[in-house]
């Protein structure tokens, strides 16, 4: 593996147009075999977890399962509500819905309690999440009956124009990411190198990186479904890890030209850099890859999703940079040399690059430098503090009630529950037994449903109700639903499912022998999707724990990098999860970050933050610790070599830290309360590692380890790295 990216480079050097027009045809057979492809969406089966899952399950056995529901609302624009005008409303809207192929039924209008308004309740064809695609044919009619009765307002919501809404404003969301973060990327490659060309080629390869693993993800999904996550995370992670891919081998390459001082060819240097920054980027891929696989441990369609995505873009994102990035280079530098000669022509001095001083992260490294004892203690102190909010994690399955209400949507939804609460939750008990035995499972079902109604948790409309219990044709399935007026994630929500589980059911139906019952809903699906992920932590982070060491005692030949490795990502993604405890778990920075706190983080942010951090630390790890051992076998004291190589690799670490966190600190712009907990862990974190870690405990642990931080191997000695001879000349030049 050592000599592949060498190898990769030499060949890309000298034929740069076909390794040119060969990354180019890649990304667009990419994108045309996903477009032809097509991409494969999640079912509701494939996100069925713990019991209310098997409830489900057995709801759709029986043909009972949940389908998508519209509610269409008729009020009145001012004073009281006309019902006679309100009822001809309703009855347009009945007859246009009927007509709809999307509908399989309409029924009849119901007023709420106050009289002010009148409901018409929609049930769409088709699967649950179908929903969203089938629901647009009925926004269109219902606008229509609002407009032929301007009197009134006639306004839709539910659970398919919900995730309309929430879709559209996703979409939305991103285009507003992309305005924040290019430029300020854009910006920062123009300081970084002082050129528009040089900084344009990391910005191309990220952006056609993208657009390959699109492609890429798409075809993935018909081996694994897409959950509809996997796109924004191959925006958010391929711009970040694409352009700091990049920028390590650009600038290592410019850092090369400076120290030959125009002796060495372009094809010379580029082999070069990638003798150096090309094999750190594949350790650093890898690193990524490695630890992001360790989500498919959760068996969930969401972290699956999730990780495809972040594997292809990197994958991708590496292949890049070995392949048509040392064409771009060589093509770069034959401009520059051609430049150079036309100057030389006129008698004008040739323009070199001027090896960079480091002076200013050398003074930020004085304090490592010169009490590396007493930095350390700081540094780690200030990292455990901002941990420590994270003891006090509380986690939520966000469901739509905590959805921006900048959706039309949701807007309606909240006049919606206002006047029918018990719209709110609705939880439901499905049992499964044999035919000859419905009758007593019906009967047992409405004794639950009369238990339930003397429960001050539960809807009091249905109080002097009779139950109203389902059963499928062949009488071996039962469904009984049950309304609670309070939002899903809300204490009174859940306690009343609590109080459905451990104390209702055993009394009634639980009481049957040989009879199966599960209870599903809204509530159920989010507590039980919870338990399953704090089953399944243990398992990914053990896993994620072994994998980083692992990796990193094979790229470094030292148990003692690779310990040091794990307690830093540790302390990383603790001091990140800890901030984001502190300010998303209370309401304090609402106003300054525009979001409802949950009073919780969503529960699927924890899990996917932690693994990625680790990714991405294992990033600056790597090409830190590539340059310290880099800097002994060139034949430095350790002493001289922790501070070489961090001085060296620290602008270039801090130039890709700072993209970083402009893009990920974009998200923290967005709406979805889920993507600004991402954004902002993930821009917190960067930071940290880059400054706290990398430039403080790093060196100030290396430099009182000296010699025994590469137990039990060695870091090389003098001449190593002279190992890959450029483009044929002496393995001495350079």
């Amino acid at each position: 593996m050592r000599q592949l990216p060498v190898r990769m480079a030499r060949w890309s050097a000298r034929h740069t147009g076909r390794a040119i027009a060969g990354w180019f045809a890649f990304v667009v057979l990419c994108l045309v075999a996903g477009i032809a492809m097509g991409t494969n969406q999640a079912t509701t089966e494939d996100f069925w977890v713990g019991e209310a899952g098997r409830a489900e399950a057995m709801a759709t056995e029986g043909g009972l399962e949940r389908s998508p529901t519209e509610r269409i609302m008729i009020r009145a624009r001012s004073g009281q509500l006309d019902m006679a005008a309100a009822g001809a409303a309703a009855q347009d809207v009945t007859a246009r819905m009927r007509d709809l192929p999307e509908v399989e039924s309409v029924a009849a209008p119901v007023g709420s309690e106050d009289g002010k308004v009148l409901l018409v309740s929609v049930v769409l064809n088709g699967p649950e999440l179908e929903g969203k695609k089938n629901v647009v044919p009925l926004l269109e009619q219902t606008a229509a009956v609002g407009a032929d009765h301007p009197d009134l307002v006639v306004e839709e919501t539910g659970s398919p124009a919900i995730s309309k809404g929430v879709n559209d404003q996703r979409g939305e969301d991103l285009a507003l990411s992309e305005r924040i973060s290019l430029p300020v990327t854009v910006i920062t490659l123009l300081i970084v190198f002082g050129s528009v060309i040089m900084a344009g080629v990391p910005l191309l390869l990220a952006l056609s990186s993208i657009a390959a693993a699109i492609g890429l993800s798409m075809v993935a999904s018909h081996v694994m479904p897409d959950a509809g996550v996997g796109m924004n995370l191959i925006l958010l992670i391929g711009l970040a890890v694409g352009v700091d891919y990049t920028l390590f081998y650009l600038k290592r390459e410019r850092e090369e030209r400076a120290r030959a001082g125009g002796l060495l060819s372009s094809e010379a240097l580029v082999e070069l850099a990638a003798a150096t920054a090309g094999r750190a980027i594949v350790v650093s891929g890898l690193a990524v890859i490695v630890s992001t696989a360790t989500l498919y441990l959760a068996t969930d369609v969401i972290f699956s999703s999730l990780a495809t995505g972040t594997i292809l873009v990197v994958a991708v994102a590496v292949a890049s940079s070995l392949t048509v990035l040392p064409a771009l280079l060589v093509k770069i530098g034959h401009r520059t040399e051609r430049r150079a000669a036309r100057r030389a022509k006129r008698g004008k001095p040739a323009r070199t690059e001027k090896p960079e001083t480091g002076r200013v992260f050398g003074a930020l490294l004085r304090p490592a430098r010169t009490r590396p004892v007493l930095t350390l203690c700081l540094s780690v102190l200030v990292m455990l503090g901002l941990a420590a909010p994270a003891l006090g994690l509380k986690l939520v399955d966000p469901g739509k009630d905590t959805f921006s209400r900048g959706i039309p949507a949701m807007q309606v939804y909240d006049r919606l529950t206002g006047s029918f609460p018990e719209l709110f939750v609705t939880h439901e008990v499905v049992t499964r037994s044999t035919p000859e035995r419905a009758a007593e499972v019906k009967q047992a079902l409405v004794d639950l449903g009369r238990r339930v109604q003397a429960d001050p948790l539960f809807t009091e409309r249905v109080k002097d109700a009779e139950p109203t219990v389902r059963t499928s044709a062949d009488g071996r399935i039962s469904v009984l639903e049950l309304s609670v007026p309070h939002p899903a994630p809300s204490a009174e929500a859940i306690e009343s499912l609590e109080h459905l589980r451990q104390d209702h059911i055993p009394a009634t139906v639980g009481q049957l022998s040989e009879v199966e019952t599960g209870v599903s809903g809204d509530v159920a699906r989010g507590q039980d999707y919870v338990a399953h992920e704090s089953d399944k932590l243990p398992l990914v982070l053990g896993f994620l724990l072994l994998m980083t060491f692992l990796m990193t005692v094979w790229a470094f030949r030292s148990v003692v990098i690779g310990a040091i490795g794990v307690v830093l990502n540790l302390l990383s993604a603790g001091a990140s999860l800890g901030m984001l405890v502190l300010v998303f778990q209370g309401t304090w920075a609402e106003g300054l970050l525009a979001f409802d706190s949950l009073g919780a983080i969503a529960s699927r942010v924890p899990l996917f933050l932690v693994v990625i951090l680790f990714g991405l630390s294992m990033d600056y790890q790597v090409f830190v610790v590539s340059r310290i051992q880099e800097a002994r076998q060139n034949g430095l004291s350790a002493r001289e070599a922790v501070l070489e190589g961090i001085n060296r690799s620290a602008k270039v670490v801090t130039s890709a830290a700072i993209v970083m966190v402009t893009v990920f600190g974009a998200f923290v712009a967005l709406h979805l309360t889920e993507m600004k907990q991402m954004g902002f862990c993930l821009a917190v974190a960067v930071l940290l590692d880059a400054v706290v870690i990398r430039l403080m405990i790093l060196p100030s642990v290396l430099l009182l380890l000296g010699e025994r931080a590469w137990w039990p191997g060695r870091p090389g000695r003098r001449g190593e790295r002279a190992e890959v001879p450029a483009a044929g000349l002496p393995a001495e030049v350079g």
